[in-house]
């Protein structure tokens, strides 16, 4: 189902059914141009494939639109007529207009017996489009079939553009340039949106990737799962980016559901590139965040032609229109100088980090070739994660590449130059909400691990797409039925163990209870100084060392009585979103009875969802914008078919709500009768 802004109660026009004080203007074929078939029905095996016609394309002109169908009649191989036009009558400003097949309809009978030959066949194909709100021409009905042999080539054509006046002839080059223009202003918006021309785009450089490396038949793939998504998926979204000639270059879309998760789960986000930097099949980037559970969670995806910066900044800009205009507050990346350019351009308040893991994976490929590889890695480990302070870790680093003879090392130096992007003891203010992966063994996974091999084809992509969706899906809803439904075990008697118990979801508080167990292990808290109401405590750890040998480690906890502040060097609060064990002891060891709600992150509660309203659906809700409407029905509607699946009662209970609501919305549309 797709609901564009402007356009929710109009019928299609036809040459019939003209509004008062407007005139219909029906437009002859023009002459001057000339058809040479091959035989062959469709398109001509081996050609470029060129993106068909789609609902909710907009133009900036109607020249735009006009040339754009002409230039697809062209590619596929028919020529194209003005079957209607509707003008205002008083400003005589163009406002709607039908593009058809030039074989639409059928000779009048005083011309049958005429010596030209008879090419109307009451063909089928054509385009309806009108001027909106915005200014632009948005097609709103397109039928792709022809009922007749289509041909191998069409001269270019020599037309009057039908705009009221009468125009000059275009020559070759003009036509050209007139094309140029048309498909930089083009954008498909299955959404509604109305500013979205607004993605500025530029005249890539020659060497640079331009279009979209598809297989025959991906194209018409790509657009056929976009219409039954549009049919099946509500408030699904799509843009694509075409190139000069017309070709695909670069495509986003974001179904639904994912589009409701942006309201929620923004705050810190993965962009995988994994498969576009190792050359996969499917040239893909996925925008992934983790939601209440602690699970990913995709937030959009795209196909892009080249790894380019100015690729890059459409797909963010694109993504931008679908979450609210939300900037993250983290933005985790492989390191790729490329894509920092593009986020940093795009998201200039968001800070980007690299992840550690994917530096850490890369260890073997980097440095595996060293002739004292496995002490090299040994001590490479040592620094990234066991390092507490910024001079412990420039010792250990230094220490590293002297001992081994690696000062040289190109891919070190460069880490070692970009650390404060990667190295965990640089990143201790950034806030990761559980995705930093700054322990041993944690890792950033691609959202379709297991569903893609760097040999899959976009099509089976498509149909592996939507199993993974509906996978993460029934993941999520089975956690949050087992939150709610379901108390957790308590291990210890601690009061901030049952505290947040009541409070977060079972798997977040699975991994905070494991702090509150490993309190035990932590033998001493000690105060080290005190400034005022600042004191800073020492506690003391036993931890499993080389050999599993049990080890002594000292953390440093500053603690602010007045102001309810603790902070751990180990920063496991900014890393995952809840307090350390090392944090736990030093507010037992004074008293604390409960965690203070500002280390209570709201995006961990089992309600989170339910009680969580974005600030931009609080304001005054648009008179005139449907999307608006929509997106926040959908929304609403969502969050109580979530909550209806907790048990029959909850069922029953939802499915009243959503009958006795159905009712109140009829009873308004009989009130305005």
């Amino acid at each position: 189902m797709v609901i564009f802004d402007d356009l929710m109660e109009e019928a299609p026009l036809s040459s019939e059914q003209v509004p008062d004080g407007e005139c219909s203007e029906s437009q002859k074929e023009g002459e001057g141009e000339t058809v040479v078939f091959d035989g062959q029905n469709g398109v001509i095996e081996g050609k470029k494939e060129f993106v068909a016609p789609a609902v909710g394309m907009e133009f900036e002109s109607y020249d735009d639109a006009y040339n754009y169908y002409n230039c697809y009649a062209k590619e596929v191989g028919f020529r194209v007529r003005v079957k209607n036009s509707w003008f205002k009558r008083n400003s005589r400003e163009k406002y709607g207009a039908v593009l058809c097949c030039s074989s639409q309809g059928f000779k009048r009978i005083k011309d049958v017996n005429r010596l030209r030959k008879e090419t109307r066949t009451g063909c089928p194909a054509m385009i309806r489009m009108r001027l909106v709100d915005s200014k632009r021409w948005r097609v709103l009905e397109v039928t792709l079939e022809h009922n007749h042999t289509l041909g191998a080539k069409v001269y270019r054509s020599i037309k009057k553009m039908g705009t009221g006046t009468k125009k000059k002839s275009l020559s070759s080059s003009d036509a050209e340039g007139r094309t140029i223009k048309l498909y930089r202003a083009l954008v498909i918006d299955a959404g509604g949106n109305g500013n979205l021309n607004a993605i500025e785009r530029e005249v890539r450089n020659s060497n640079c990737p331009n279009q979209l490396n598809l297989k025959k038949g991906d194209s018409q793939a790509i657009y056929n799962y976009f219409c039954r998504m549009q049919l099946t998926n509500p408030n699904f979204f799509y843009l694509m980016d075409l190139n000069d000639e017309g070709h695909l270059r670069n495509v986003f879309w974001i179904d639904g559901r994912s589009r409701a998760s942006c309201l929620y789960f923004t705050d810190v986000i993965y962009i995988d590139n994994t498969y576009l930097l190792s050359r996969f099949e499917i040239p893909l980037v996925a925008f992934v965040g983790i939601n209440h559970h602690g699970q990913s969670v995709l937030l959009g995806c795209g196909l892009l032609a080249g790894e380019t910066t100015e690729s890059y900044k459409w797909l963010f800009k694109a993504w931008l229109t679908c979450a609210s205009g939300r900037c993250p507050q983290t933005i985790i990346t492989d390191r790729c100088k490329v894509l920092q350019s593009a986020i940093v351009e795009v998201f200039p308040k968001a800070r980007h980090r690299f992840g550690v893991s994917h530096v850490m994976k890369k260890v073997p490929e980097k440095l595996g070739g060293l002739r004292n590889y496995d002490a090299i890695r040994k001590a490479l480990f040592k620094a990234v994660y066991e390092s507490l302070k910024v001079i412990e870790f420039e010792a250990a680093w230094g220490f590293m590449v002297q001992r081994f003879g690696v000062v040289d090392h190109e891919w070190l130096r460069s880490l070692y130059e970009d650390r404060a992007q990667w190295a965990p003891v640089y990143l201790k203010d950034t806030y990761f909400a559980g995705m930093c992966a700054a322990q041993p063994g944690d890792t950033l996974n691609p959202f379709f691990d297991r569903y893609v091999h760097k040999q899959t084809p976009l099509k089976e992509f498509l149909d592996k797409y939507e199993l993974a969706l509906q996978k993460k899906h029934k993941e999520e809803n089975l956690a949050d039925i087992e939150s709610r439904t379901v108390s957790p075990t308590l291990k210890t008697r601690c009061s901030f163990e049952l505290q947040l118990s009541r409070i977060y979801t079972r798997e977040i508080f699975k991994k905070f209870q494991l702090e509150v167990e490993e309190m035990y292990s932590c033998f001493s808290t000690t105060q080290l100084h005190v400034d005022g109401p600042i004191v800073i405590f020492l506690v003391k750890e036993r931890v499993l060392g080389e050999g599993n040998r049990r080890e002594i480690r000292d953390f440093e906890v500053l603690y602010n009585r007045t102001a309810g502040e603790v902070r751990c060097i180990c920063s496991c609060f900014n890393f995952y979103g809840y307090l350390c064990r090392h944090a736990l002891c030093v507010l037992n060891f004074n008293g604390v009875e409960e965690i203070p709600s500002k280390y209570i992150l709201s995006r961990w509660k089992k309600d989170y969802k339910r009680l969580y309203i974005p600030d931009h659906v609080c304001n005054n809700v648009d008179a005139t914008d449907r999307v608006q409407w929509f997106n926040q029905l959908y929304r609403s509607a969502l969050q109580v078919v979530e909550e209806g699946v907790i048990s029959l009662d909850h069922y029953k209970a939802a499915l009243q709500t959503f009958e006795e609501s159905l009712n109140r919305v009829h009873d308004v549309e009989e009130k305005q009768e």
